[in-house]
């Protein structure tokens, strides 16, 4: 299978570990002296507006690649969870 980095871009990637939605392709990381891809970077989503903090990113090595479809990848890579007395926003639960 051929693919280009411009039609990697276009793909979604999704954790297969826990079916979370990661974001879409930003940019890959290649071996030069190879000429291997050596991972993926994908930018999690924005926060509010992007005013408070950077993005998330990801890392995801190339072994980590589990099937690349028409519009989509599937990863399986365990991240670490967020703290359990926070929400997804970063606030205490009450």
């Amino acid at each position: 299978m051929q693919c280009r980095i411009r039609n990697l871009r276009c793909k979604e990637v999704i954790n297969v570990c826990d079916g979370c939605r990661l974001g879409f392709v930003s940019d890959v990381d290649i071996r030069l002296p190879e000429g291997q891809v050596a991972a993926i970077v994908v930018y999690g989503p924005c926060r509010f507006f992007g005013l408070f903090g950077p993005r998330e990113e990801f890392y995801i090595p190339w072994e980590c690649i589990q099937r690349i479809g028409e519009d989509l990848i599937l990863v399986d890579k365990p991240f670490p969870r967020r703290e359990n007395g926070t929400d997804h926003r970063g606030r205490r639960k009450r």
